[in-house]
């Protein structure tokens, strides 16, 4: 009998998914998507470590979790969140750990994190709607839209799951009107990574 991870065609399912991603274009798609954000993704990280350098940003954010009270640390996190998300939510996951009740403010950061997320999406939609930006994506941007929208599930999963902002996912995924629903499916994945954040962080305090 022959394993039930081979097809009739002789080929394991993972070649199977293999060759269905090459033929598609999915592998061109992430490496052009890779390619047109890496000169972004240094430029920010660059920047970040010269203010680092000579102004202490995490030190000085961890003072802020210290000195305002529970409910501005929260609306700071969800504001955080909701535009572009480029503060490092461990901070605040250390700042949940150090609460009474670290798993309860823990479950309150992840899910002002996924509906911040939600929110950007529709920030996304927005500027979509402006005349200039509809026809260029339409007119000048229509093949790269085709595929973004094929794949646009891959782009709100490594948002919600890797060390990337969420937030820029999710207006990525509003400019090029990918389902709302499949964005709240994949999304969800962000309140997983919260919760193996918060194993990790809370065994180290």
């Amino acid at each position: 009998m022959k394993s039930r991870t081979r097809t009739k065609s002789g080929k394991s399912r993972l070649q199977l998914l293999h060759q269905y991603y090459a033929y598609t274009g999915f592998y061109a798609f992430v490496w052009q998507a890779v390619r047109k954000a890496l000169p972004y993704i240094v430029a920010i990280i660059l920047a970040i470590y010269a203010i680092n350098h000579f102004f202490d940003i995490s030190g000085a954010l961890t003072r802020l979790t210290e000195i305002l009270p529970t409910y501005g640390v929260l609306s700071f996190f969800f504001v955080s969140e909701t535009i572009l998300g480029l503060v490092p939510p461990e901070i605040f996951i250390a700042w949940a750990g150090k609460m009474h009740n670290p798993w309860l403010y823990l479950g309150l950061l992840a899910i002002l994190s996924y509906g911040g997320g939600l929110l950007s999406y529709w920030m996304g939609r927005s500027i979509t709607k402006m005349p200039s930006v509809h026809d260029y994506l339409e007119m000048k941007m229509e093949k790269q839209l085709k595929n973004s929208r094929k794949w646009g599930g891959f782009l709100i999963i490594a948002g919600a799951l890797l060390p990337l902002p969420f937030s820029i996912s999710c207006i990525a995924a509003g400019v090029i009107i990918f389902p709302f629903k499949n964005v709240v499916l994949y999304g969800s994945l962000r309140l997983l990574r919260f919760v193996g954040y918060g194993l990790i962080i809370f065994n180290v305090l």
